[in-house]
């Protein structure tokens, strides 16, 4: 176990790798007169785990990372969130999760690790550690942080990290980051590729951000209602965006008004 002393230089040398890219960034795009994609929330069914904080959808159902340590992972059916099979991981407070290479890859928020999964039994095949982890700028924060969402794409994931609010394309052999983008605020959540485009999740504005990838340009945005469940994890299937609260469990879809 490493000693505070240990914990504050990584979690320092982290942030300062990170700095250079986050630091800097453009002001982004005024979200208030961004052109608005119409949609209406459908809660589609309770998760079955405490706290649903990631959520990846394949063919076959939606792996969701439930957030209640140590973490588990349930894969779903899309019509009933009836458990398609469910296993035990080592993430710690986890808060994202995607698939690809044949494995499921979960950002363990608390440890600062990236952790890539056998989606079969559970056990860690390999760990990064997180670009970008510190302290977030929203709540009272007690301890460092890592990453929220995950999206793989192409043979690379994308990874957000609301500490350095900074959305990083990452290598995933070696955990080496290929490049970045600003994140759309301080509390980024989950994140879906849709036709060349990537969305992210905003917490604190309850709102889906659709980016730009090559400069994090923002180009339009889902607004949900104060009513709606908040939005955490989210993915795209058949494009059709889902998301999760971990808070109500509720694991919804966005469907046209």
């Amino acid at each position: 176990m490493m000693s505070d002393t240990e914990l504050s230089r990584r979690v320092f040398l982290s942030a300062l790798a990170g700095a250079p890219l986050a630091l800097g960034w453009a002001p982004l795009a005024d979200k208030s007169n961004l052109p608005t994609v119409p949609k209406r929330v459908v809660k589609a069914f309770l998760a079955p785990g405490k706290m649903p904080n990631g959520l990846q959808a394949v063919d076959d159902g939606l792996w969701i990372l439930d957030q209640e340590d140590p973490n588990k992972v349930h894969k779903v059916r899309y019509e009933d969130g009836s458990v398609l099979a469910e296993i035990q991981t080592e993430s710690i407070h986890g808060s994202g999760i995607t698939y690809g290479d044949g494995a499921l890859w979960i950002a363990s928020t608390y440890s600062l690790k990236t952790l890539k999964v056998d989606p079969a039994t559970g056990e860690t095949l390999a760990a990064f550690d997180t670009p970008g982890c510190g302290l977030v700028r929203w709540g009272k924060p007690t301890r460092p942080s890592g990453a929220h969402g995950l999206e793989w794409v192409a043979g690379r994931y994308w990874i957000v990290v609301p500490p350095s609010e900074t959305i990083y394309l990452v290598e995933p052999a070696s955990g080496k980051v290929m490049r970045s983008i600003p994140a759309p605020g301080v509390r980024p959540h989950g994140l879906a590729w849709d036709n060349g485009f990537l969305w992210c999740v905003e917490s604190n504005d309850r709102a889906i951000y659709k980016l730009d990838p090559r400069d994090g340009r923002l180009l339009a945005k889902v607004q949900l209602a104060m009513t709606d469940p908040e939005p955490h994890g989210m993915s795209m299937h058949r494009g059709v965006i889902w998301y999760c609260d971990a808070a109500s469990r509720w694991v919804c879809r966005l469907v046209s008004p």
